[in-house]
């Protein structure tokens, strides 16, 4: 059976695409999955956590790292997908033609909004983009910080774009910058129990919705 792929993408920069992606990884590969990551940003965050990552706990088998270019992505992630039980594209904090390949052999679209009304209006181009494609979506609240109005309401306007918005909620924890930096999740070690939580409740609610 051919492995699945999930794509990040979002038009803003800082909208945490990497960090979701990374410990959306970490997750899968501590269930016993295999996982491929895919970097099609320039900017290139995930090779440097990656490279983190391979200086601190060694090669690991069960997860891959690669780049392509934005149009190579389709190529690239069919490749992929042959050996591993999930391949996860980052991409580029733009919204043109280039996203399309990412986002057409998506299986699902993870896209990550942080709480603040500027993130969500530059949703509304990858959401979009991503209709057009026929892509499976899920909007994940990034940064919250629970029980603000804020965050009460960027969620009740994430919906109104039609698109459905995880429960699950990531919220603006010291942990995950922490973490990422050191090229490891929340999930890896048992310092940030609630930000594995967190990730580990996202990581259910995107497998439920995966065939």
């Amino acid at each position: 059976m051919a492995g699945r792929i999930i794509t990040v993408a979002q038009q803003k920069g800082g909208s945490g695409k990497t960090t979701i992606a990374v410990n959306l990884a970490v997750a899968l590969r501590g269930r016993g999955h295999t996982v491929a990551l895919l970097d099609t940003d320039p900017q290139g965050s995930m090779g440097r956590w990656f490279l983190e990552r391979l200086g601190r706990l060694g090669e690991d088998e069960a997860l891959e790292f690669s780049t392509s270019s934005a149009w190579g992505a389709s190529y690239e992630s069919d490749k992929l997908k042959k050996r591993f039980d999930y391949v996860i594209i980052d991409t580029p904090p733009k919204i043109d033609s280039d996203l399309r390949p990412a986002l057409r052999v998506a299986d699902l679209v993870l896209v990550p909004v942080a709480t603040s009304h500027v993130d969500l209006w530059a949703t509304e181009g990858v959401l979009d983009l991503a209709r057009r494609e026929k892509c499976d979506m899920l909007i994940v609240l990034n940064r919250t910080r629970p029980h603000t109005r804020l965050a009460v309401e960027v969620a009740g306007k994430a919906e109104e774009l039609g698109a459905e918005v995880a429960g699950a909620q990531i919220a603006n924890r010291v942990g995950y910058a922490e973490t990422l930096g050191q090229g490891l999740g929340a999930g890896d070690g048992s310092r940030h129990a609630q930000a594995r939580a967190e990730v580990e409740a996202l990581t259910d609610e995107i497998l439920s919705r995966l065939p």
